[in-house]
């Protein structure tokens, strides 16, 4: 029997103005059943995912990782495999499952690709699968507006976190993971889910949304230059030989911070301080490329060594 697919597309992210109708018919050439929806903005999504869910077999979601964000709930509650179809800015979820940016090859993955469990984090009881941050990734934020993004594409992160370094005050939090207590002088605290957040930086090499794990790193302040020059460390997520950047990996977190500070995860202002994190193993099916698997049965093998 043919899958029957939910597919949504959040029109308003940045290449959300895809053809919907060549979308579902790249799906139904696959021998998918699919009902196609366009709505507007990604707090539409959980409830359209609920509303059909007796009546399909997955949900396709077409849009950046604030869209994935918001049908995260809903997932988990209908327990619905996910497709993604990559049409935001940053797609920092399919970058770490190695799903392609071409919607027509993304489209292949999700009639084609392997079903396959990942992770989900919450924070203060919300959800997020990328990463979750504290300080001056979430004032940069505030720079970032959909004319940039549409402007800049992901070069607007970078256009973003400069123009906020003038302004932002570091800040002092306790850190507790898994009882291990820590005290920090930082300007940037993030806890990562997955491999990827900001448009392809890195939370950690050995980092995996599927290990049960999260990865946090704390920055101490820093000149505008030296950050700059460990610039590329960031992007590839290398901090073990850099003195600025103290790292933690555990199951459970608890961040309180000298001053109410906003949280903002997977790219939306989700929460302030203090900060409570846990992990839900498993908690999504998602349809990935076999090549994603092998990548992680090779990870396992070196790990394992």
């Amino acid at each position: 029997m043919p899958k029957r697919a939910l597919l949504i597309i959040n029109r308003k992210s940045r290449n959300g103005n895809s053809d919907l109708h060549t979308v579902t018919e790249r799906l139904k050439r696959s021998g998918m059943d699919v009902l196609p929806w366009a709505l507007d903005r990604p707090e539409q999504i959980p409830d359209m995912i609920r509303r059909h869910a007796a009546d399909v077999d997955l949900a396709v979601v077409g849009g950046g990782d604030g869209s994935l964000n918001a049908a995260a709930p809903a997932l988990i509650e209908t327990r619905l495999p996910l497709g993604v179809l990559p049409m935001g800015t940053a797609n920092d979820l399919a970058r770490t499952l190695q799903i392609p940016i071409d919607i027509d090859q993304a489209s292949d993955i999700v009639a084609g690709g392997v079903p396959h469990k990942i992770d989900l984090g919450r924070v203060n009881g919300r959800y997020f699968f990328n990463a979750a941050h504290i300080g001056l990734g979430v004032h940069a934020r505030e720079h970032l507006s959909p004319d940039v993004k549409r402007r800049w594409g992901v070069f607007g992160y970078a256009r973003s976190l400069f123009k906020a370094l003038s302004s932002f005050r570091p800040f002092h939090a306790d850190i507790v993971c898994d009882g291990r207590r820590k005290r920090v002088r930082s300007i940037q605290i993030s806890v990562g889910n997955g491999r990827h957040y900001g448009g392809g930086m890195t939370i950690a090499q050995e980092a995996s949304i599927d290990d049960r794990l999260f990865y946090l790193y704390s920055i101490e302040p820093l000149p505008l230059w030296d950050l700059v020059k460990y610039a590329p460390a960031f992007r590839a997520g290398r901090f073990e030989d850099y003195h600025p950047v103290d790292i933690e990996q555990g199951h459970s977190i608890r961040i309180a911070t000298s001053r109410t500070m906003t949280i903002s995860a997977d790219g939306e202002v989700v929460s302030r301080t203090p900060a409570t994190f846990d992990m839900i193993a498993g908690a999504v099916t998602v349809f990935v490329p076999p090549a994603y698997l092998e990548s992680r049965k090779e990870v396992l093998h070196v790990a394992q060594r």
